[in-house]
């Protein structure tokens, strides 16, 4: 009777603390760079969000509604704010900026410390194409992992436009591109280097493949990267990695980036530049983004957009060793000096303190009770009150 669903995981008081600090500590910072929060509906339609979200499905939470339609859980954010920024604010006239911090469900077979409910702070940028708009978003990310505490960590920059052309460059057939990108959305590059020594290719063209591997760095990468694949596609991306890189400079931030053009994104709708963000204290990306220029013309709606995502429980892993010490005081009263002891605890509450109000009779151990606290004040009797 004590059991929770498959993933569903509680939040106890200090955890919960440890989120609130950093999920306002990462608000302030995007608000400082002008994103305006909104909130959407935790149920969508499955045929609009649900199909639109990138998220496997058999990962959806799905229910039926009264009228028979069916909805899901919202398993991402960007899906939501695209449907909304489609339906109802974007004109195309200028760039939207908007964030959001909300939990959002992915179901999970089995427990395997996956939760099948998380929270998310990020933001889309709709509107731009430029990459100066790729470069505030991943500038915003860093200044917010920053902001939140973390000190030590890398962001990892690749194009899906790179990776895609030198596969079908290499390989042609679209079944062998995925099969072979799979390896390294997994991060499996020893089961890589196998695969690609076993394809029937050229010693030239395996050499090609491999290399990839090495194509990891600062910006000098980039010129080694462009002679790998000389066609149109290819070159695009070069460049774009090549400006962006040129603004991240200019924000000061390169010395928490590498580019990696081997990247591939976890989700379908990444359409360019993508993103992700590693701690060494944590053996999975704590955020992660990306431009996504085609999701909004599902909602019937053309823009271009980027933006990225913080897994605060992920986030929390990587802050492990914060301190969270509170200074909480308490005052303990008798009955008959109630009156005061709730004036002097309101008018502490008025100075910015917190305060626990406690009736003596109401616990079993009082001397127990009041270690945890930073402070303790005692209005008993008819003598003054006494502090400890």
């Amino acid at each position: 009777m004590f059991e929770k669903p498959v993933g569903m995981r509680d939040t106890l008081p200090h955890l919960y603390t440890l989120k609130k600090q950093a999920r306002n500590q990462i608000s302030s910072v995007i608000e400082g760079y002008g994103y305006e929060f909104l909130e959407t509906p935790t149920l969508e339609y499955y045929e609009t969000v649900g199909e639109s979200s990138a998220i496997l499905d058999q990962q959806l939470f799905k229910l039926m509604d009264q009228q028979g339609h069916t909805l899901v859980l919202r398993p991402d954010m960007t899906a939501p704010i695209a449907r909304l920024a489609a339906s109802r604010l974007y004109t195309g006239g200028y760039p939207l900026r908007l964030a959001y911090d909300t939990n959002v469900f992915r179901a999970q077979q089995r427990e395997g410390g996956r939760p099948a409910e998380f929270e998310q702070v990020g933001v889309e940028l709709i509107g731009d194409r430029s990459s100066s708009a790729d470069a505030e978003v991943i500038t915003l990310m860093i200044h917010s992992l920053l902001k939140a505490g973390l000190t030590e960590f890398t962001v990892a920059i690749g194009h899906i436009g790179f990776i895609d052309a030198l596969f079908t460059d290499v390989l042609g057939n679209q079944t062998r591109v995925s099969e072979i990108k799979r390896f390294l959305y997994e991060k499996n590059y020893v089961g890589y280097r196998e695969h690609v020594k076993s394809l029937p290719l050229s010693s030239i063209d395996k050499d090609r493949l491999l290399s990839i591997l090495q194509l990891r760095g600062k910006g000098d990468i980039l010129q080694k990267a462009s002679q790998l694949v000389q066609n149109e596609q290819a070159q695009l991306a070069v460049n774009q990695l090549q400006q962006l890189w040129n603004a991240l400079d200019a924000h000061g931030v390169t010395s928490y980036v590498k580019l990696d053009v081997n990247l591939v994104p976890h989700m379908s709708y990444y359409t360019g530049i993508l993103f992700e963000g590693y701690s060494s204290k944590v053996g999975y990306p704590i955020c992660s983004g990306g431009r996504y220029d085609q999701l909004l013309e599902r909602f019937e709606r053309q823009a271009d957009a980027t933006g990225f995502a913080i897994r605060l429980d992920y986030l929390l892993e990587a802050l492990s060793e914060t301190s969270t010490t509170k200074e909480v005081e308490c005052v303990v009263f008798s009955q008959e000096r109630r009156v005061e002891a709730i004036q002097y605890a309101t008018e502490r509450r008025q100075q910015g303190k917190q305060v626990v109000l406690q009736d003596i009779t109401g616990v079993l151990d009082i001397d127990s009770f009041t270690t945890k606290f930073s402070e303790v004040t005692y209005f008993i009797g008819t003598a003054g009150k006494e502090k400890q």
